[in-house]
């Protein structure tokens, strides 16, 4: 198989599986417990924290774990909303959001919040002046992503949650980092962003973790679940340890040739792309800044013979956003890309372990996607 779908999910490296199999057979305490046991599991909790901080650019206590990219957006908004009261109802956010914070603000608008949605550009781009026009007195909440799941663009985050505060400073600014972390670089300290959503299983670590980091000015941020206490009282419930602790380990392998992952990603996708240029037949979608995603479009083959037809070969790519099936591109929808470019649209994602092998199997496919529809 040649996986080319790891903005769904990428596979565990070994050392989170050699971590998760530890923690489920050996260290399989519960942190809270006082006895040795617990205790030894307790500072192995600790260990993981500061391995995820480490790698977030983080204060470790300002790190706190969920079950997913999902749980840390829903959290950062409806925490966000609650905290900030009753000092204003209306919310920023992008056209181009993941469905795990459009969602949220569907829900919002439904309780008499009023949110803008910012519009991108023709490739996906979304600028600071479009975010300042929209910044009102009344702004509570601007939620933007980092990176585009679906065709890559990256957002000026640093630059808009300086606005954002600069203009409205009781506002809350947060971002969801999931396709950003371990693939472009950020420092959680220097960015500005109030809260930060990550995600084990896009970085090669376990389904079942995620964080939220909130800046030591939101000491005060409502807590998520009530119950015993864990997570400093804001997320109470029974660590999930095992995904966790992988989660943790994923963090420092990556970390660890993050640069020379970052650099040797960039480069094959560049290359794909020079290549899929030369292409009669195909066009690229979106501006691809990132190191790993890329939207292509072959005008009049649909979506799942193009699916249909890679998988053949052994080839995986996703139709879009994988939390999305069924559904055209709210994405490339916002971006006002012809119905033909979107309902003939697939996404190519690769990662640390893509070779070029992979990538010249995949044009491959794509030269008898083309002869097919030509015959």
């Amino acid at each position: 198989m040649i996986y080319l779908d790891n903005s769904a999910t990428t596979q565990p490296c070994q050392a989170a599986v050699a971590a998760m199999t530890d923690a489920l057979t050996q260290n399989w305490g519960n942190p809270s417990a006082l006895y040795g046991f617990g205790i030894d599991a307790a500072r192995m909790l600790r260990y993981a924290r500061q391995k995820v901080a480490a790698a977030l650019g983080a204060e470790a206590d300002r790190v706190f774990f969920t079950s997913g990219g999902t749980e840390a957006d829903n959290w950062a908004i409806y925490g966000a909303v609650k905290r900030m009261g009753k000092r204003g109802k209306h919310i920023i956010t992008t056209a181009i959001e993941h469905p795990a914070v459009l969602n949220c603000m569907k829900d919002l608008e439904s309780q008499g919040f009023d949110v803008t949605y910012l519009q991108p550009d023709s490739l996906g781009n979304i600028n600071v002046d479009s975010l300042k026009a929209a910044l009102r007195k009344d702004t509570i909440l601007v939620s933007c992503m980092m990176v585009n799941n679906e065709v890559g663009s990256v957002l000026p985050i640093r630059e808009m949650a300086m606005l954002t505060h600069k203009v409205c400073p009781d506002a809350i600014f947060h971002t969801d980092a999931v396709q950003n972390f371990l693939k472009i670089p950020f420092s959680a300290k220097k960015l500005g962003a109030d809260l930060i959503s990550i995600s084990s299983h896009k970085i090669h670590g376990p389904k079942g973790a995620g964080a939220l980091y909130v800046h030591p000015r939101l000491r005060s941020f409502p807590a998520l679940l009530q119950g015993g206490g864990q997570e400093s009282g804001y997320r109470s419930g029974t660590e999930a340890t095992p995904a966790i602790f992988g989660f943790a380990a994923a963090c420092e392998a990556l970390n660890a040739t993050f640069s020379d992952d970052c650099a040797r990603e960039k480069e094959l996708l560049s290359g794909l792309i020079a290549k899929l240029a030369g292409f009669d037949g195909v066009t690229i979608n979106g501006a691809h800044d990132a190191p790993h995603i890329v939207s292509l479009s072959i005008p009049g083959v649909p979506t799942q013979n193009t699916i249909n037809i890679l998988q053949d070969r052994g080839i995986c790519v996703s139709a879009g956003s994988a939390c999305a099936k069924g559904h055209r591109s709210h994405t490339l929808t916002a971006m006002n890309l012809s119905p033909e470019i979107m309902d003939s649209s697939f996404r190519v994602s690769i990662c640390r372990d893509t070779t070029q092998e992979d990538v010249d199997a995949l044009l491959q496919g794509i030269e008898a996607i083309l002869a097919w529809k030509n015959r």
